[in-house]
């Protein structure tokens, strides 16, 4: 909305830093977590009037001396307020007609709405796991897959969605119809991975911040002609508006990191931890930087593994690889306290961001 001042430029000539994608970027940024630190309060206010708590998911899986139950009165669903702030920032700083700003805009809302029906059915039934688990899986695909086909007749993205792109080549190494599934893939594990990873006080929503930004950087690159050619990556028209759309998710999760470090005043909960992951993933995918997103976003892969490799053992040896699963547990459990945890897994996220844009000199 704001870019539109930009026609204005004749008239008064600081209007024209809004043509420029890193101003607009700083201000969704910006925009996104005043919002996110002004709101917060009145967030919790209303989320506790609301009685929106959710059972813990702990109980029955772990010793009780690993439980804290003071975080039984702490409200869920404050992924409302990160996905509220993106949504304005983002109608304020993108321009909005633009496909890929779409795409996000609405596939992020969509995957909040699977969140906010299964944080719903947590709060009001009383359902430790929410909605069936198949369920949230097809609805997570079938969004993946219609936002991945809707940008397949987009003339900017059409024709680079069916390449795969690895890390150190300088061309695709597979152009198929298939890869616009392997990115479906990308989004839903991706938002289920963030999901996972979402046990302890700011440690998804820290992880995310380091993922956005970096994804930041990727778009921002790929939407410049110069730079893209220089590196060798694809030059993508249009898909600067994702560099924006991520610096406001990041400034929205700086924002709701204010109120959600230990001791948390709210938790995201599903509504937030699946918009997030997903609406990560498919930058990632828009951008075809997707596998790199096992680096980049490597703490939520490792939280993932652990899940996979925990029952998977479990089922067929009926014996444990850790103490409890997601890994972040298994830590606790071996005496790590929780800030411990967080903190050593932001510092793990910042390094794996690093080492993802390092990769784009080594190709």
């Amino acid at each position: 909305m704001l870019y539109w001042l930009s026609g204005l430029s004749n008239y008064f000539g600081p209007f024209r830093l809004f043509e420029y994608v890193t101003f607009r970027a700083a201000g969704a940024a910006f925009t996104a977590m005043v919002l996110a630190v002004l709101l917060g309060p009145y967030t919790v206010r209303k989320l506790k009037q609301l009685r929106a708590t959710a059972p813990c998911r702990l109980e029955g899986l772990v010793d009780k001396a690993f439980i804290d139950r003071n975080k039984d009165k702490t409200p869920s669903m404050g992924g409302l307020l990160i996905v509220f702030s993106i949504i304005v920032s983002s109608l304020l700083w993108n321009i909005v007609y633009n496909p890929i700003t779409l795409t996000l805009l609405v596939m992020m809302v969509l995957f909040a709405g699977i969140g906010f029906i299964d944080d719903y059915a947590k709060v009001r039934y009383g359902k430790r796991d929410g909605i069936p688990g198949k369920m949230k899986l097809m609805l997570q695909l079938f969004f993946a897959v219609g936002a991945i086909m809707f940008l397949d007749c987009v003339p900017e993205t059409r024709d680079l969605l069916h390449q795969l792109m690895l890390p150190f080549f300088k061309q695709p190494v597979l152009v198929s119809g298939w890869v616009m599934a392997l990115g479906a893939f990308v989004v839903v594990g991706s938002s289920n991975a963030v999901n996972l990873t979402d046990g302890k006080d700011g440690l998804a929503v820290g992880c995310c911040i380091f993922c956005a930004l970096t994804y930041a950087v990727f778009a921002y690159l790929c939407g410049h002609k110069i730079f893209a050619g220089y590196l060798s990556i694809p030059f993508i028209p249009g898909v600067s508006e994702a560099v924006v759309f991520a610096a406001a998710l990041a400034g929205a999760c700086i924002g709701f990191l204010w109120h959600n470090c230990h001791p948390a005043s709210m938790f995201m909960g599903d509504t937030g931890s699946l918009a997030l992951g997903g609406t990560i993933g498919l930058i990632a995918v828009i951008v075809k930087q997707e596998l790199i997103l096992i680096v980049v976003g490597g703490v939520f892969v490792m939280e993932a593994v652990s899940v996979i490799m925990q029952v998977t053992s479990f089922k067929l040896t009926g014996k444990r690889i850790f103490l409890c699963t997601p890994i972040h547990h298994h830590f606790e459990q071996k005496g790590w306290t929780e800030t411990q945890i967080v903190v050593r897994f932001w510092i793990l996220a910042g390094i794996l961001a690093l080492t993802g844009l390092a990769t784009l000199k080594l190709r």
